[in-house]
């Protein structure tokens, strides 16, 4: 069949198994060309299927010869229906990692549950005996709370005050002011719960009580902070609670894990498009204009090149991993720099609707979003017919 991007407000409901294949056969060739990494070599990837996860379980396999096991929540495809794209992500990973030799098998369903913590576990038990590093990279809004069987929504909302400033629409590249009115009730609660770090603890509690993490197991979730345009509705909103308790279970981990010098760390990554992001009023247009100036500077990072210089720079250096005063991993050190800040603050207060397209990269924020899907990837022929039915191979 011939497919072709199709969009429901922020979403594309469609996504194209050529070009998905094809931007993991990119971020492959991006992780051969920095040469090996003397990383870990059994891998557990949690939330492995796209963005930082799945530029992760690439670093390890290609970078680090690493044995890879992959959990995921993706739709599979049907006859006229399309996968979601990380099923033809992971689809094409294995088979890559296949034909490199590579052991690589993937889980599908809710990693928030106990039963694919178990079917997880058992894999594990049977196949690799012990893992040296865990990357936690769930994106959820939803967690059925696998205990007290509570469904938990996580909002996007700033704390105490309505929060108002400029927004773009990245499809019309009209700029407009939002307000979003600040949480009530149960909302950071709900947060903290769906995107804090308790489902992240369960996990490595369930690894150590089967003594599966090998001695000096490392243990990564992502994360991010932002500058302070964005700090109301995001570090110091309600998904900023979330991110405050994922940071105080690494220490909580790494207290727990002392008995088998195991560490675990939050990494604080750059600003990049996501389906996540994409739908986060402010973000767009910030990362719209983050993206020109760093593009401009020469320092603009994708997930893979994020991922790659976190394990090589940071990870695997064979020294003691640098953290900031709280403990935390920042790979967002670029974005952040005081003069790339600066410049983007003086961009945010000149746009409007009529100057953004010389002003940010809109095109290059468009880009991105059409490329998680698949979609606008050089080197693909979207008039010719794709197999929309694609099966992973090592499917548990």
């Amino acid at each position: 069949m011939i497919i072709e991007p199709r969009m429901r407000g922020f979403i594309c409901t469609t996504s194209h198994p050529k070009g998905c294949e094809q931007n993991v056969k990119n971020q492959i060739e991006y992780i051969k060309s920095k040469g090996p990494i003397a990383g870990a070599k059994k891998v557990l990837v949690i939330g492995a299927s796209t963005g930082f996860g799945l530029a992760s379980r690439i670093t390890s396999a290609f970078g680090s010869d690493a044995a890879t096991i992959g959990v995921f929540f993706e739709k599979a495809p049907s006859e006229g229906k399309t996968a979601s794209p990380g099923w033809y992500n992971s689809a094409a990973f294995e088979n890559e990692a296949h034909k490199a030799g590579l052991y690589a098998k993937s889980i599908n369903g809710d990693a928030f549950s106990n039963e694919i913590k178990r079917q997880t576990l058992d894999l594990i038990k049977a196949d690799l005996g012990q893992i040296d590093l865990i990357i936690y990279s769930l994106a959820s809004p939803v967690r059925m709370h696998p205990v007290t069987g509570v469904l938990h929504r996580s909002v996007l909302k700033p704390i105490g005050s309505t929060f108002t400033n400029k927004t773009v629409d990245f499809h019309s590249g009209k700029v407009s002011e939002i307000s979003i009115e600040p949480c009530s009730g149960d909302d950071i609660e709900n947060t903290v719960a769906v995107m804090g770090g308790e489902d992240w603890g369960m996990w490595i509690d369930a690894l150590k009580a089967e003594n599966l993490l090998a001695p000096g197991a490392t243990t990564v979730a992502y994360s991010y902070i932002g500058p302070s345009l964005t700090e109301a509705v995001y570090r110091k909103g309600t998904i900023g609670r979330a991110k405050d308790h994922l940071e105080a279970t690494a220490f909580a981990i790494t207290n727990s894990l002392a008995d088998i010098d195991g560490k675990a760390f939050v990494s604080v990554n750059k600003a990049l498009v996501t389906q996540a992001s994409s739908a986060i009023p402010v973000i767009p247009l910030y990362i719209s204009l983050l993206y020109k100036i760093m593009k401009e500077e020469g320092i603009h990072e994708g997930c893979i090149e994020q991922i790659q210089r976190l394990y090589q720079e940071r990870l695997y250096t064979g020294n003691e991993v640098p953290v900031d005063e709280s403990g935390r991993i920042r790979i967002d050190d670029l974005e952040m720099r005081a003069d790339v800040q600066e410049k983007v603050a003086k961009l945010w207060i000149e746009a409007v609707t009529e100057n953004l397209s010389e002003m940010g990269d809109l095109e290059g924020y468009r880009k991105d979003f059409y490329n998680l899907f698949g979609f606008d990837v050089e080197g693909v022929d979207y008039k010719a017919d794709a197999n929309e039915v694609v099966n992973i191979e090592s499917i548990a």
